[in-house]
Formats: C-alpha cells, sequence, structure tokens
C-alpha cells in the first residue's frame, strides 16, 4: 500500500502512511486516519460541516496515538488547505500553530505560504512542487497541476496576495465545478461576481447571480 493513493494535496499526507509503502499492513491507527482525513476533506468541499469536523476530529484522535507531532501537523495543514481552496483566508490555522515549535521545516514553510506570507527561495523549495510557482507569483502557475485540491489551493494562495487573473478565477471555478464541490464552487463564482459588478458587466453579474442561486438554492440579491 502506497499513501499516493490518497489524491487530495499527496505532498502533505506523505507522512502519515510511510510506514506501510512495503513489508507488512500498516497498523490500524494509520489507516483509520488516512481514511478519516479523506472523508473530512471531501465533506468540507461538499458543504457538509458536520462530518468535516466529526471525521477531523476521528483522525486526530488517531494521529496523537503515534505521539509524533509532525504527523498531526500534517493533518491540521491538509485541514487549512480545504479553507485556502475555498477562500475563507481569514480563518487562521490555529490547530497547526500549537504544533508549529515540533513540526519539519517543509510543515513551516507551507503553513507560511497558505498565510500568503512572502517566502525566501529556501522555503519556496521546501513546498510541494504544485505550489512552487504560485509561491513565486507566477501568472500560469496553475498549469501542469492536476490534482483538483492543490490547484485550488494554489488559485487561493494567488487571490490572497493579489495575483489571481480573471483567467486563474476561471480556471477555480472549473475545477470546483468539475468536482462536484459546492463550497468552493460558491466562493470562486463569488470572486468572480465581483469582478463583474465593479466592472460594471452586468449581464455577466445577471448570469453568474443566476448560477449561484443554482448551486446554492437560493435567491442572490443583486448589488444596491
Amino acid at each position: 500500500m502506497n499513501i499516493t493513493t490518497m489524491k487530495p494535496v499527496v505532498w502533505l499526507a506523505a507522512g502519515l502512511l510511510a510506514a506501510c509503502s512495503s513489508g507488512p499492513r500498516a497498523p490500524d491507527w494509520q489507516l483509520e486516519a488516512k481514511g478519516s482525513m479523506e472523508r473530512s476533506v471531501a465533506a468540507y468541499m461538499e458543504g457538509n460541516s458536520r462530518v468535516e469536523t466529526a471525521e477531523l476530529e476521528r483522525a486526530r484522535g488517531q494521529l496523537t496515538r503515534s505521539g509524533r507531532a509532525e504527523l498531526l501537523a500534517t493533518a491540521e495543514l491538509l485541514h487549512c488547505a480545504t479553507r485556502v481552496a475555498s477562500l475563507v483566508l481569514d480563518e487562521p490555522c490555529t490547530g497547526f500553530e500549537k504544533l508549529r515549535p515540533d513540526a519539519t521545516e517543509a510543515q513551516r514553510a507551507y503553513a507560511d505560504y497558505l498565510k500568503g506570507q512572502a517566502l525566501q527561495p529556501q522555503a519556496v523549495a521546501l513546498l510541494p512542487e504544485t505550489q512552487r510557482a504560485a509561491a513565486a507569483g507566477n501568472a500560469g502557475a496553475l498549469a501542469g497541476i492536476n490534482d483538483p485540491l492543490s490547484k485550488l489551493v494554489a488559485a487561493g494562495v494567488l487571490l490572497q496576495t493579489g495575483k489571481a487573473s480573471p483567467a486563474v478565477i476561471r480556471q477555480a471555478i472549473d475545477t470546483a465545478s468539475a468536482q462536484g464541490w459546492r463550497r468552493p464552487l460558491l466562493a470562486w463564482l463569488g470572486a468572480e461576481l465581483r469582478l463583474a459588478e465593479q466592472g460594471g458587466h452586468t449581464a455577466e453579474a445577471d448570469r453568474l447571480r443566476r448560477r449561484i442561486e443554482l448551486t446554492q438554492n437560493a435567491p442572490v440579491p443583486a448589488k444596491p
């Protein structure tokens, strides 16, 4: 068994099942932690906060059995990455910050990246390869990112740092839509709606309101 079977943000989860890449079957706590984190991420992106919270707590409970702060830090970073992907940019990564002193250097760099902080070149080199271009503010940062959550994280950081072009926003919308991820889709549609309103593009703004209404099953009032 290999941890790369865990699709979302593979780099973040790499520590969870490192011990089972070969040899005997992994201990149950590792398998259960991995499964709970997968379900937690999926539930959050689909807009189911109750399930997301319950599964995250299960994962935390399993990971604390190891006594290894860096494993729990991995879960906390994945939890926070879903927020950035969904443009919840004012929520501190409290769970990770409690573990920061015992986290790895790469984990600390990733946490700073998620907050939109400027990183030194040596810190950028510690990020997952899919995020390095976004950390550098490159316009084509989303090119070549195949994992949908990784793509939305990169887009979220670009928006947070004021470097997201309209094309980045459209790519984020298409990515969330293709996955059926209601929460980030609504967030990114809202970002595009604000651009349309600021630019005075009335017809486009109306179209986006209709799409948001369809997605959330509730009317979206026009801007006064």
